[in-house]
C-alpha cells in the first residue's frame, strides 16, 4: 500500500481490460477498472455492458453496501425503485442508489454501457419480495 491514504495510483484502458460475464447478473458482463486493489477493497468501480440478447428477470433485490451510484455511457436501462417508480436512464443518466433500496432492473437496451461505483467494493445482495 502506498502513502496516499491507503491508496496506490492505478489507470485503466479498456482496450487492456477485458469484460468477463462472472458478476452479479448473467444478462451483463464486467470490466474491473482496478479499483478494489487501488483502495484495498474500500471502493469498487466497473463497466457493465449489456449481453445482446439477453433479458433481465426484473427481480427484485437490495444490497448491502454504504454507496452505490450508476452512470449511463451508452444505450438505456429502466431500474423501478421502491417508492419511486420506474425511470429510464439514457446516456449521460446518473442515479444515486441509496443503500438498502430494494430495486431491480427491468429491462435495458443491448447496446446498454453503464458504470457503476460502490463502497465498498464486495457486497452482499439479497433477493426482495416486490414492496
Amino acid at each position: 500500500m502506498s502513502l496516499w491514504k491507503g491508496q496506490s495510483f492505478v489507470v485503466s484502458h479498456a482496450d487492456s481490460s477485458a469484460f468477463v460475464g462472472q458478476g452479479l447478473r448473467p444478462f451483463f458482463e464486467y470490466r474491473n477498472m482496478g479499483i478494489p486493489d487501488a483502495t484495498d477493497g474500500k471502493f469498487g468501480a466497473h463497466v457493465i455492458r449489456a449481453v445482446p440478447g439477453m433479458e433481465s428477470p426484473g427481480t427484485w433485490h437490495s444490497h448491502d453496501l454504504d454507496f452505490q451510484l450508476v452512470y449511463v455511457t451508452k444505450g438505456w436501462v429502466v431500474f423501478e425503485y421502491e417508492g419511486q417508480g420506474e425511470h429510464v436512464l439514457r446516456e449521460g443518466s446518473c442515479v444515486l442508489q441509496p443503500p438498502g433500496i430494494l430495486h431491480r432492473e427491468v429491462r435495458h437496451s443491448d447496446d446498454m454501457e453503464l458504470i457503476e461505483i460502490t463502497s465498498p467494493a464486495d457486497f452482499t445482495t439479497q433477493e426482495e419480495d416486490a414492496p
